[in-house]
């Protein structure tokens, strides 16, 4: 390590992000995958907008507090 680093020229914030706007990845097993992106295929869609579709559909969920 140097005795002294020059930030003269750094940018503050460059890396920041608002953790709002942070996605978190979501590990699904393979079945579970391979299934909805068959649905994503089929419909032409992309897999995390089939997947939101599904649990914005089932009636078991529907309770969930987030639903929009």
């Amino acid at each position: 390590m140097r005795k002294e680093y020059d930030f003269s020229k750094a940018q503050q914030g460059k890396f920041y992000r608002p953790i709002e706007k942070l996605e978190i990845p979501i590990y699904l097993d393979k079945k579970v995958k391979n299934f909805f992106s068959k649905k994503a295929l089929d419909k032409n869609i992309e897999l995390d907008k089939v997947i939101n579709e599904y649990f914005r559909g089932n009636e078991k969920i529907k309770e969930c507090p987030f639903r929009e």
